[in-house]
């Protein structure tokens, strides 16, 4: 059996519909922690979406943790230590060990901000994946 799993987290339009988070004191409407759903190993992700006036409610910080934040749709904002950051599709950004974080979506926004934070700690990613075989005679399968 081969070592893969599918999960359907569903369109954007759905995401808000999700209720989920780490904890239950911290759970909320348009969270979901993937990787409680998955077997995942080495990476972690979160599916969310806040609407206008949403906030995280909090700061947080990691001390091994690394985070990657890409933006999906909608309009809003990160606070990075002492910095504010606008944020929005295409928006990709990345948080190290140390720095304090918290999101928001104003509440002049038309759209949900939604987003994923991809969660990973523990070693460095090799710029090129050294761990990699590839195959060129292997036919495709469609």
């Amino acid at each position: 059996m081969s070592d893969y799993e599918i999960l359907e987290i569903g369109a954007l339009e759905a995401w808000r519909a999700h209720y989920g988070g780490f904890r239950p004191e911290s759970s909320r409407d348009g969270r979901r922690v993937v990787d409680h759903e998955l077997d995942t190993q080495f990476i972690g992700m979160t599916a969310n979406a806040l609407v206008a006036g949403e906030e995280a409610g909090y700061w947080h910080t990691h001390d091994q943790v690394e985070e990657l934040y890409v933006f999906l749709s909608g309009h809003g904002q990160m606070g990075l230590d002492d910095e504010v950051v606008e944020v929005g599709p295409g928006t990709v950004v990345r948080v190290g060990q140390g720095v304090w974080r918290t999101w928001r979506c104003p509440p002049d926004a038309v759209d949900e901000l939604r987003w994923l934070c991809i969660r990973a700690g523990g070693s460095e990613v090799a710029h090129m994946p050294n761990d990699g075989h590839r195959d060129d005679v292997r036919p495709m399968p469609w």
